[in-house]
Formats: C-alpha cells, structure tokens, sequence
C-alpha cells in the first residue's frame, strides 16, 4: 500500500501537493526508523519481547488499535474529527456480547453488533449534517448519550459468559508465525479502504471535502452525503474494533472504549494523516498503530508503569500537531 493518499490538483494547488507529498514520505520513512528502533532496543533489554506468545499478543493489540486509527482516520479526511470512536465500538461490543450470551450465533450477534455501531455513526452523521454544529460538540454529546445508556441499560454488568468459538477466533495465528488472526483481518480492511481513497470517487470526495469544503461545494460535490458515509464508515470500522476486543478479552465490559479516543488519533496521526483534512495515510496508520502497540509491550516487559505509556501517547499526538501544522505551512495552506 501507497504511504499517502493525496486530493486532487483541482482542490489543492500543485506546489502544496508535491510539498506536502515529500515532507509526509520523509516522516513516514522516519516512523519507521523509530518504529525498528524500539524493536531492536526492545528485544536487546527487554527478556522475551520477541518470544512467539509475547507478539501474538503484540500484534492481535496493534490490529484493535489500527481499527480503532483507521475509524479516525476516515473521519479526519474530511476535516471532522470523531470523539465517539470508543462509545460506539464499546456500544457495538456490548450489543454482540449481550446476544451472544443470550444464545444467539456467534457471526449473527457479530453482524448485529457491528450493524448497531454503523446505525450510530450514521445518526451521528445526520446530527451534523442537520445542525450544523461543529463535529467536536456532536460527538463529544453523542459519546455521552452512548455510554450513558449503555451503562443504564446494562446496570454496569458485563457479559461474561462469552461462546467458546468466539475467544477461539481470538487465539487462532498462521501456521508457523506469531500473526493473530486479527492482524489478517486488520490488513484486509486497510486494504479496502486504500482502494476507496485511492480508486473511488467517494474517497476523491471524502479528501477534496477535507482539503477545502467550501470550495467542494462550490464545484457540486454532494458534501452531505458524503459526510454521512464517512460517519457511518466510521462507525462500521470502530464496531468490528469493539467486536475483536470482546473476543481477546474474552468478555464484553462497559468500559470498553473509554480510553480509544487518544489512541484513535494517535496512530493515523503520526502516520501522516492530516488532522485539517484532505489526505489520508493507510500505510501509515498501520505502522503507527504498530509502534503505539510496541512502546506498550516492551515498557511493560521491562517494567516500566503503563502510566508512562500514556505520557508517551500524549507527548507524540502533539508532536503530530506540530507537524501536521508544518506541513499546512509548507503546503501553502490558508485558515
């Protein structure tokens, strides 16, 4: 897959593009010197970092967390952002565990709940399309509704009492490698959705939308209806999130979600997604997905406080602001 997706030279001047393009694969090609970075200093100092059973683990976390990017990743293309990526998949994952313990087949209760997490994101899409407010208040409201009905309806109880073939889906890897099922999964959506941005004319629509919607509506791009698709994609992406984390968890809790929303930004956004708009990074997710999954494993290994795991979260996603700012600048683009 291509590092970077760009918008047209019709929406975005072609000096912006061409600079944008090369700071991006510059910072992509340094996302993965660090990434290996950390890998080789993680398998000198921490004791079985690279043992079978510790990147099993390693790679089924990294699937969940460039799920839980990519369902950011579509939203940011078209200058929104998505606060309710973690009460949607957590909603999802409740939903499927709750049928799955009621009896229900285990790929119904799945489809069902992802069906449920595509019906919120598109609500959430016609919230913003009807009101007129700013994705961030949407959101941050429709976040609060979510949890607080789901814990409301559920008395704050988990399911527990998960199929068997379900947490036996989460322990399935290929033949002779470490690679969770999840990481299969994982790479067969990014490749969807590197063929929406890239071959669709949807996915031309979602980044010239991001890059400029004034001006998109001005040529005639129906700028509504893509916004809800991007908040339904959304919500489809963050629902099969939270049907794979029921799975490894081997239980659906309602906290689940509760701390994706730093992590959803994390992972597209130091993979050089744009968080104005207007250009997408699949590849780039992927591999920032992955080093948010190694930083975890190997601090933990060596014993280092998940505290700092999220000190380090927080100290990159502004690293990513900065550049995404840089990047505005030397692409030549206007507030």
């Amino acid at each position: 897959m291509a590092a970077v997706t760009e918008t047209s030279p019709g929406v975005l001047g072609g000096g912006r593009i061409w600079g944008t393009a090369g700071l991006r694969t510059v910072s992509l090609l340094a996302l993965l010197i660090v990434t290996a970075g950390f890998w080789i200093f993680f398998a000198a100092f921490a004791r079985g970092f690279l043992s079978d059973f510790n990147l099993f683990g390693l790679f089924r976390f990294a699937a969940i967390g460039i799920l839980i990017g990519f369902a950011q990743m579509v939203v940011l293309s078209i200058g929104d952002m998505n606060l309710a990526v973690g009460a949607v998949g957590g909603a999802a994952g409740m939903f499927a565990g709750w049928l799955m313990a009621m009896g229900l087949p285990v790929l119904l209760a799945a489809l069902l709940g992802i069906a449920l997490g595509c019906a919120l994101g598109l609500c959430i899409g016609l919230l913003i399309r009807v009101t007129g407010l700013n994705s961030f208040i949407v959101t941050l409201a429709a976040a609060s509704l979510i949890t607080g009905a789901l814990l409301i309806l559920t008395q704050a109880r988990p399911f527990s009492s998960l199929p068997a073939s379900l947490t036996d889906f989460a322990q399935v890897e290929l033949p002779g490698t470490p690679i969770s099922s999840f990481l299969v999964v994982m790479l067969l959506i990014g490749l969807g959705l590197f063929i929406v941005y890239r071959n669709t004319s949807l996915g031309r629509e979602m980044l010239a939308i991001g890059a400029n919607r004034r001006a998109a509506l001005m040529s005639g791009l129906a700028v509504g209806r893509v916004v809800l698709l991007t908040h339904l994609l959304s919500g489809l992406l963050a629902s099969v999130a939270g049907v794979m984390s029921i799975a490894a968890n081997n239980t659906a809790s309602p906290g689940l979600g509760s701390d994706w929303v730093l992590t959803s930004f994390v992972a597209p956004a130091i993979g050089g997604t744009l968080l104005s708009g207007g250009l997408v990074s699949v590849f780039g997710t992927v591999i920032g997905g992955i080093l948010v999954a190694t930083l975890g494993s190997g601090l933990l290994l060596i014993g280092v406080d998940n505290f700092w795991l999220e000190l380090c979260l927080g100290v990159v996603l502004l690293l990513a602001v900065g550049l995404d700012r840089l990047t505005r600048t030397v692409g030549g683009a206007t507030e």
